[in-house]
């Protein structure tokens, strides 16, 4: 719902931003109350506007820090976003102890204090300026889009930024909003809607529930005792955490296409072998070690690479006029392969047992060729260059490649 909501609402990226910390503030305050008011009902309400924000989040905010980065560090923001959903990952282990606030006295406190960061989001962001590029394609203000980059660079040249912003724009001017259902038919978006629909499916296909879900049982098996077993699970998070910082730092040195290669190669050799020490662990007395060893293999390869990646992306490979649409699809194809991968891996666990790993190896082997094959690089380019690159994969005019794009429109949607 979070994702549709993207299209639906007329707030710039900032405004959507501030308007989504109602759907984190309110349900907060409901959990928080809920043993009081002795409702279960007020849980369930609450984890359904919860589901509003992160969908909206989890595409607003890669949008947004890609759409105002300078392109040198365009990746490094781009990683941001998955380095805090790592942390608060981590610190919800952390709070989710035992001993700390997952117990009968604590839980309200430990649904309530997810509000906390909307609250801080809410009184920061108006500081903030809009993103320009928003402010120059869209609202056509260039005089605003021209303060929102010197309040962000610093300096008072902005004036190379100012043109390559305009270059889009002219590239884009005659097809205007581009709809789900023309990203879908449009020949010069082909294979960036379709790399988009691996990736996302890829990244979640890919088993990183399904590992996180069958870790505690494989840390038992390892002779970890059931009451430590909540530390070993906060260590893991540790590393997803160590790991995506180093993505932060390397994906402007070694590129997207490497991190993505890199990543989902490690998560397929992990889960190969992670299956054969599941099949052997009964007979072989150190195999639980070595599983222990391939969750750990795993989470570092999806931080460096599946995780943060695609989302960067999107932003990246899709201007101005569709990336709303093209965030649709990918968050809707990351929230559906999520929401199935939970449904159905209990029952593929039952029935394949040790080997249901090899499924998610196929995929995350899947995705590397696909990856290795199509993706191109896209470090250090310009919005420009990258749809240049696609225009010549897709067939369609390299220099102006909206021409092509008008193709699909009637008449009156080309402003003739």
């Amino acid at each position: 719902m979070g994702t549709m909501w993207l299209l639906l609402t007329p707030l710039p990226r900032k405004g959507t931003l501030l308007f989504n910390n109602i759907f984190s503030i309110v349900p907060a305050i409901l959990m928080g109350c809920s043993e009081v008011a002795r409702s279960f009902e007020m849980i369930i309400v609450s984890r359904l506007l919860v589901g509003i924000c992160a969908g909206l989040s989890s595409n607003v905010v890669p949008m947004y820090l890609g759409e105002l980065a300078p392109k040198n560090l365009r990746g490094a923001l781009g990683v941001v976003p998955q380095l805090f959903i790592t942390v608060g990952i981590l610190a919800a282990q952390i709070l989710g102890l035992q001993s700390l606030l997952a117990n009968e006295e604590g839980w309200p406190i430990l649904l309530g204090v997810t509000g906390i960061p909307a609250a801080l989001q809410l009184l920061l962001l108006p500081f903030f300026p809009e993103s320009p590029r928003y402010l120059l394609i869209q609202k056509k203000d260039e005089a605003a889009a021209k303060n929102a980059l010197r309040r962000l660079r610093g300096w008072d040249d902005v004036d190379a930024e100012t043109e390559e912003m305009r270059e889009e724009d002219k590239a884009e001017k005659a097809a205007g909003f581009i709809s789900v259902l023309q990203l879908l038919r449009m020949r010069s978006l082909r294979w960036q809607l379709i790399s988009i629909v691996v990736l996302m499916g890829g990244q979640q296909l890919s088993g990183v529930n399904a590992i996180y879900y069958y870790a505690d049982q494989i840390y038992l098996s390892a002779g970890v005792r059931a009451q430590d077993v909540q530390y070993v699970t906060v260590g893991t998070g540790a590393v997803n955490v160590l790991m995506t910082v180093c993505a932060v730092f390397v994906v402007e040195l070694l590129g997207r296409r490497v991190l993505l290669l890199l990543g989902f190669s490690i998560c397929c050799t992990a889960c190969c072998v992670l299956t054969a020490a599941l099949a052997l662990q009964d007979t072989v007395s150190w195999m639980p070690y070595v599983s222990i060893a391939c969750i750990i293999s795993y989470v570092i390869g999806h931080a460096l690479g599946p995780s943060p990646i695609p989302a960067l992306l999107i932003t990246e490979i899709f201007l101005q006029s569709s990336r709303p649409s093209a965030y649709m699809v990918g968050g809707s194809v990351h929230w559906l392969s999520n929401f199935t991968v939970g449904l159905i891996f209990p029952f593929i666990q039952v029935g394949l047992g040790a080997y249901s790993f090899i499924i998610f190896a196929v995929i995350c082997l899947l995705t590397t060729i696909y990856t290795f094959l199509v993706v191109p690089e896209t470090k250090s380019k310009t919005f420009i260059e990258i749809s240049q690159i696609f225009s010549k994969m897709n067939k369609v005019s390299e220099v102006h490649p909206e021409k092509e794009e008008l193709k699909d429109f009637p008449p009156s949607t080309a402003g003739l």
